[in-house]
């Protein structure tokens, strides 16, 4: 079984018609750019206006910088692998294999029952399809057919999942869509209401209203969507974690994997401030482990005097932090449908999580 890492790009994208999406997408942006280039930029810089000529050379300059990093971050999202769960021979170890045994119960099999060794106590969680244990916040996508490393979602306009080795690329694709859009939006309504003249050819009108009406459109997805992924990023969780049902039972304001505002960022964006708005420089680590908390004297602090205070409280009340939220090792975790493990597996794990299932590896 060869590894999707090293696999060739024919094996990874060998389903043609699962890129439509994505041809779908680049005429979309190809047509914005024509309509924005030859019917707004253009006729400006034919004007007499010393004003004029400046506003149409800086907005050539802005839009065009911003499109090719939409599509750079867009090829990104694509080609970059989002991190799977390492083979044998890359580790040198089988740490990750799992290998699944079936023990009947005597007592099931008198009565002509046959049942599957459920999971004991303090067991890690595995995937049945490709026969690996999973590490935090792993999920198996059925689409991609493997477990990809911090799963965010499967996206089928990037033909990808966004994960652990792609999420900064599908981060600032967001942000540059955002940018794009809006700078059609907002220099193009210009052009758009002295086009609307008896002496304007049908065909320039009609494509300054469709592309600021389709500029608009994917403007207000892209920006409700971004900052959507924003506030994701800030809490530290994925958007399958955002999902689960623990999350919704423990409360939003919480996330097992929260390093504070700085290190949440980092944590997408890298190491680095100076490269956070470069498709360059990705986050540091494999994958496979994640920090809860920033080693820092403030943050240590907050942290302990936290938990002295929840030593009074009842333990059904001090679940709110340290909640198994995120793990997928809490009954329900799969509200995504994209988790491997079945129901009768999560039932016993959950019981054996409780406040304190959350394991960082």
């Amino acid at each position: 079984m060869l590894d999707p890492l090293n696999d060739p790009l024919k094996s990874r994208f060998g389903e043609p018609a699962k890129f439509l999406p994505v041809v779908f997408i680049l005429g979309q942006i190809g047509f914005l750019w024509f309509v924005y280039m030859f019917y707004h930029c253009l006729p400006q810089l034919q004007h007499d206006s010393f004003a004029s000529f400046n506003k149409a050379w800086t907005e050539i300059v802005l839009f065009n910088c911003a499109s090719v990093m939409l599509l750079v971050c867009y090829a990104k999202s694509i080609f970059a692998h989002p991190g799977t769960i390492p083979d044998r021979e890359e580790v040198g170890h089988s740490e990750w294999e799992y290998v699944p045994q079936e023990i009947r119960n005597r007592s099931a099999d008198a009565l002509g029952l046959s049942i599957q060794e459920t999971k004991k106590s303090g067991e890690r969680r595995h995937c049945k399809w490709c026969a690996k244990y999973k590490p935090d916040r792993c999920h198996h996508c059925r689409v991609c057919r493997m477990c990809i490393l911090k799963m965010d979602h499967h996206c089928p306009w990037i033909y990808n999942c966004v994960g652990f080795g792609n999420h900064k690329y599908f981060f600032l694709l967001l942000l540059y869509a955002v940018i794009t859009t809006h700078i059609i939006i907002w220099t193009m309504s210009e052009t758009l209401k002295t086009s609307v003249d008896a002496k304007t050819p049908f065909l320039q009108m009609f494509l300054l209203l469709f592309g600021e009406t389709l500029a608009s459109f994917l403007g207000l997805l892209s920006t409700l969507f971004f900052c959507f992924h924003i506030w994701l990023m800030l809490k530290s969780m994925t958007t399958i974690e955002f999902c689960e049902k623990s999350m919704k039972r423990t409360g939003y304001d919480s996330s097992a994997y929260d390093r504070g505002f700085y290190g949440n960022i980092r944590t997408v964006l890298g190491e680095n401030p100076l490269f956070w708005l470069l498709p360059v420089c990705p986050p540091l680590g494999d994958g496979l482990a994640f920090s809860s908390f920033e080693d820092t004297p403030l943050r240590l602090s907050c942290d302990m005097e936290a938990g002295s205070k929840s030593e009074k409280k009842p333990k059904n009340q001090s679940r709110k932090r340290t909640g198994a939220a995120g793990t997928g090792e809490c009954t329900g975790s799969d509200a995504s449908g994209q988790d491997s493990e079945s129901a009768e597996e999560k039932a016993p794990e959950a019981k054996a999580g409780g406040s304190g299932g959350l394991r960082i590896l």
